[in-house]
């Protein structure tokens, strides 16, 4: 392949008058080629590599959209292997490079995202692309595509109203449909000669997004009231009920905001690579807006209708939650201390929006206990890894060989909460809750043997990367969460 930079067209097959009649195509990238925007992608991995420099990204803004885009090219570029390709594009590509037409890329992204995707296919003859001072889109595009072509005939593969100018004078058009619309213009500057219907799904795709199985986390708020024995309390449920639903509102907006940070690490899991943003079925910025509308949503209402404290919480939340997005989620042993802290903000958050005084017994708890499941989602991670004969978790910075010890930290950290509960169980502040605190020990050995199953799941590979979920779906796990339930009632 001669170099895509140099725009040059490349000879074609001699005798080939139709080819030489039908001139190159051109091939559009963001939204034709890819399932997804590099400008948007690029700048979110300029902000989950360098964060504290993202003020950055307005500067150049208002220095031309041309000039962001080098500037962030000239700093980070997406992995071409993993990129979400339209596969109906792909085929139509290879079939008209086996004929020996000339493929072009011309794309309003920059010539060294352009340069790297091309690189990557090796069936482009040359690229068009934007120069840092020049955005060739539109009519620029069409007019550095009849230059190139010396005003011949050529095809043009599209996706958006920008392109109507370039189909307009195209000799025959590809269209990629992600709407009716679009299509009806599209039939009014020209006469398709495909028509790829790739309509993009974003209500159900941001639905997946939100992650609403991962509300099951979020009960920990009721823990509080149940500890107390207040559930009976409609006043104090209600508020306990609110708070729950806006914690569920800003853990969707933060689990948005973690997949569009992580889309590259999510293209190269097995299962990841399916969520909406690394797979293409969402737009990033669809993806923003709901974000920060969950966000806002969450904290007008909090501030409303709850105490302050809870608001302070929440905000608490985010501030940790973002942190762990672009900070600690890369970094050894501190991720799991920010994971196992954040499920315990969530018990105290339950106090404070009911104005209940959390036990320091119960915070001991649950800091030994959800550090052993923070451990535990690690650990599935290392195995799955070592199954597929990589090394190191994509994002993370542990290695295949940590998983030994993993996986002896882990259950050791559920040990120590069954040891605190054992510590509560046999002090005298029991006897103000419990009528019959003995009845208590009976939640020792149930804790040891969900504690040690969940383990010996994860060692043989049944337990997904997160075993809260799992657990809401585990009929054993339900059964011992029920068994607890009713001890507790038992001993009040």
């Amino acid at each position: 392949m001669s170099n895509p930079s140099t725009p040059n067209p490349a000879p074609v097959a001699k005798g080939s008058e139709v080819l030489q009649g039908e001139g190159a195509l051109y091939v559009d990238l963001d939204g034709t080629l890819v399932a997804s925007d590099l400008l948007w992608e690029t700048a979110l991995l300029f902000v989950a590599t360098h964060p504290l420099e993202s003020w950055r990204i307005l500067v150049w803004l208002m220095q031309g959209k041309a000039n962001l885009k080098r500037q962030l090219a000239l700093r980070c570029l997406p992995n071409p292997a993993a990129l979400p390709y339209r596969q109906g594009v792909l085929d139509l590509l290879h079939r008209e490079s086996a004929r020996g037409r000339e493929l072009v890329l011309a794309t309003a992204g920059d010539r060294r995202v352009a340069n790297c995707v091309a690189e990557h296919l090796g069936i482009f003859s040359a690229v068009i692309a934007s120069d840092g001072a020049r955005n060739m889109a539109g009519a620029r595009k069409l007019k550095a595509i009849l230059t190139h072509n010396g005003g011949g005939r050529f095809g043009y593969v599209g996706d958006a109203f920008i392109d109507l100018q370039v189909w307009s004078k195209a000799s025959d058009a590809y269209v990629v449909a992600s709407s009716e619309r679009l299509l009806r213009a599209a039939n009014r500057v020209c006469r398709p000669r495909q028509v790829f219907r790739e309509r993009r799904r974003d209500f159900f795709a941001l639905i997946r997004a939100l992650r609403p199985n991962q509300w099951v986390k979020n009960i920990l708020l009721l823990v509080p009231l149940f500890a107390a024995h207040k559930l009976n309390n409609l006043s104090l449920l209600a508020s306990t009920l609110l708070a729950t639903v806006l914690f569920s509102m800003c853990a969707s907006a933060i689990y948005i905001l973690n997949d569009l940070l992580d889309i590259e690490g999510d293209r190269l899991h097995p299962r990841k690579r399916k969520r909406p943003f690394a797979s293409g079925a969402a737009s990033i910025p669809a993806g923003i807006v709901v974000s920060g509308t969950l966000l806002a949503g969450a904290l007008g209402i909090s501030t409303s209708f709850l105490p302050v404290s809870f608001s302070a919480m929440l905000v608490l939340y985010i501030v940790l939650t973002t942190a762990y997005s672009l900070f600690f989620k890369r970094r050894l042993l501190q991720d799991v201390f920010v994971l196992s802290g954040l499920y315990t903000l969530r018990l105290i958050s339950g106090g404070a929006a009911t104005g209940v005084n959390i036990s320091p017994w119960l915070i001991a708890f649950a800091l030994f206990f959800f550090l052993s499941l923070a451990y535990l989602k690690r650990y599935s991670e290392l195995l799955q890894l070592s199954d597929r004969n990589l090394r190191q978790i994509s994002g993370r910075n542990y290695l295949a060989e940590d998983s030994a010890l993993v996986g002896s930290v882990g259950p050791a950290s559920g040990y120590l909460a069954v040891m605190v509960l054992c510590l509560y169980i046999n002090s005298t502040a029991v006897t103000a809750y419990y009528k019959t605190p003995a009845l208590l020990w009976l939640l020792c050995p149930l804790f040891l043997y969900w504690i040690t199953r969940m383990w010996f799941l994860a060692g043989r590979r049944t337990l997904a990367d997160d075993p809260v979920v799992f657990a809401a779906t585990d009929v054993v796990s339900l059964a011992s969460g029920v068994a607890s339930v009713l001890i507790v009632t038992a001993a009040v």
